[in-house]
């Protein structure tokens, strides 16, 4: 046995050690920043063995790094982890953000920090595990673990007085879809007899889940919602402005988009391929409406953080247009703009909490002329924007023009009307982002921030933001070195189901007996 064997187990664990380790030391001084850092740096660096040694040529649909063991029989629960090309790069996005949100809430952060570490740190594994497990009770645990430390962050850590009311709806708005996930995990468990998803696939593939459409049709449903609110799809925003307007800036970092983005292309596209293309027309209708609504909205907005949710909207939007149309450069180009959507916003959100603390305010209509006092904050602004409106050379646009292409190569109906209105969101996105950049730097300098005395981005700020604009760069001009492995997710995804065959009834125990077939298998 080597690291390869329990580098996912690792993973998990370093975070989870971390927050009981924060949580049994004394809140004194700057303690739980160091110690919040140090595990995070760690595990970053654990994150970065999955690429170095990962095998590119390896079969597309096959998972590397795999850990199987027994932990429940009955029911029949495994402790299963991998990644694939789907994967590997967000878990590295979640270790690549955690070290520079500790940074970012270095100075932000003064009551109650202890609390505010560790539930930072157990966010972080909640996300990984979600991103490694392949069993679907095991997937389901990490992600009902994950509402927990973020909706505490946003209850006690929010601005203002509306924090609480913010959480209970972000709450409420994930945990009522997620209890009817698990209901169809369970209906998926009592026709198969397994959790694991490789199994489940397979089973799939053959269409021998089940005989009874309208089933088959309501799971997957249940999954579809569960995950499209976490995104959240146009129009299951609802929590959306209200969270990000509250969330501190290390937890609205990791809050949006990833998580359910992932689960769709993971579980609902694996689990139910034959429903996930039927429908794909209404997806690709509500994700072109999305990318347009989420612009026009953030473009009348005067409060940076409602920009900042409703821009979100459109890009995430971006990301459902791509995977729906089931083409390899939708589904390539999807993948890749989730990763840059943690890349862009992550520094957008930086940027914007920065201002916020020197200033107190997101209200644009405070600010004006900073250009010329604060260079390097309008350099890095400019930069982080020019990424989000995809200027090329810069990651933004990979991501774009794959989903843009995939999108016109798409079989669903009406797919040239629905992408040439998702491309319009690229001149509304480049039309709010730099009429902020206008309001806030540039004219004359407002009454309200002109004479208070602030300092430029200082040398932690720089450490936190720099390495975002250099990935911004490397993923605009180095984008084959990402792609190689996820263009592997993107060719098993968009393959057609086999077509389907009169289906004769299959009693529970020949379900039983074909999981158990496919389980030795797979071993």
């Amino acid at each position: 046995m080597n690291i390869d064997h329990t580098i996912l187990t690792v993973l998990i664990f370093v975070p989870l050690a971390g927050a009981v380790l924060l949580a049994l030391l004394p809140d004194k001084g700057k303690l739980m920043q160091w110690g919040a850092l140090a595990v995070t740096l760690i595990t970053f660096l654990c994150t970065l063995h999955l690429p170095a040694h990962y095998d590119y040529a390896a079969a597309a649909g096959t998972f590397q790094y795999e850990q199987n063991y027994d932990w429940i029989r009955s029911p029949a629960i495994r402790y299963h982890l991998g990644v694939d090309g789907l994967s590997m790069w967000l878990v590295v996005l979640t270790g690549f953000l955690a070290p520079l949100g500790v940074l970012v809430s270095w100075n932000t952060i003064g009551d109650r920090k202890k609390l505010f570490y560790t539930l930072f740190l157990l966010q972080q594994v909640a996300m990984l595990g979600i991103f490694v497990s392949l069993d679907l009770f095991l997937y389901y645990a990490f992600w009902e673990f994950s509402l927990v430390p973020m909706t505490l962050l946003i209850a006690t850590f929010g601005r203002s007085s509306n924090r609480r009311r913010a959480a209970i709806k972000y709450f409420l708005y994930t945990f009522i879809p997620s209890a009817i996930l698990l209901v169809g995990m369970l209906w998926v468990y009592a026709r198969t007899g397994t959790f694991q998803l490789p199994d489940l696939a397979q089973l799939a593939a053959n269409h021998s889940i089940s005989n009874n459409s309208a089933a088959l049709w309501l799971a997957s449903i249940a999954f579809l919602v569960a995950f499209a609110v976490k995104v959240p799809v146009f129009p299951l925003h609802g929590w959306l402005s209200d969270a990000i307007a509250e969330a501190p800036t290390a937890a609205v970092m990791v809050l949006v988009g990833k998580l359910g983005l992932y689960s769709i292309l993971r579980f609902s596209f694996s689990i139910f391929p034959e429903q996930s293309r039927h429908i794909a027309p209404l997806m690709i209708a509500l994700g072109a409406i999305g990318i347009v609504y989420g612009a026009l909205i953030a473009l009348v907005q005067k409060d940076l953080k409602q920009l900042a949710a409703y821009g979100t909207l459109g890009h995430v939007s971006v990301v459902v247009l791509g995977i729906f149309t089931f083409t390899i450069a939708g589904i390539d180009g999807g993948i890749y703009a989730t990763i840059n959507e943690g890349i862009g916003a992550g520094a957008f959100f930086i940027l914007l909490g920065i201002l916020y603390e020197r200033y107190g305010t997101y209200d644009m209509r405070d600010y004006g002329g900073l250009a010329a006092k604060l260079p390097w904050m309008v350099t890095l602004f400019v930069i982080t924007t020019l990424s989000v409106i995809g200027l090329p050379m810069l990651n933004g646009f990979v991501g774009e023009f794959l989903v843009l292409t995939g999108s016109m190569q798409s079989a669903v109906a009406h797919h040239v009307a629905w992408t040439v209105l998702g491309t319009t969101g690229v001149i509304f996105t480049a039309s709010y982002m730099l009429w902020m950049i206008q309001r806030v730097f540039y004219g004359d300098l407002n009454e309200n921030t002109a004479d208070v005395p602030v300092p430029d981005v200082t040398a932690r700020e720089h450490l936190s933001l720099w390495p975002l604009v250099a990935v911004m760069l490397l993923m605009g001009v180095a984008s084959p070195y990402w792609l190689r492995a996820i263009d592997t997710a993107g060719t098993y995804l968009a393959q057609e189901p086999l077509p389907t065959e009169p289906a004769a009834s299959i009693s529970p125990v020949d379900q039983q007996t074909q999981t158990t077939a496919t389980q030795e298998a797979t071993k």
